[in-house]
């Protein structure tokens, strides 16, 4: 995952927690913010196996 696209993901994950947020929606506010915690989470893990692998 390039820089990018985690940049692109992340900016989409907070869209929707504040979507959740300006609608009065708690359940979509979660879900963005567990979508964003995935995200990182698996950026750091690609992170990780890319210094492993030079």
């Amino acid at each position: 995952m390039n820089l990018a696209v985690f940049w692109f993901l992340a900016l989409v994950c907070i869209g929707v927690e504040v979507l959740g947020l300006v609608i009065g929606r708690q359940d979509v506010h979660y879900a963005g913010a567990l979508a964003a915690a995935g995200v990182v989470a698996v950026h750091l893990l690609l992170v990780r196996r890319n210094r492993g692998m030079e």
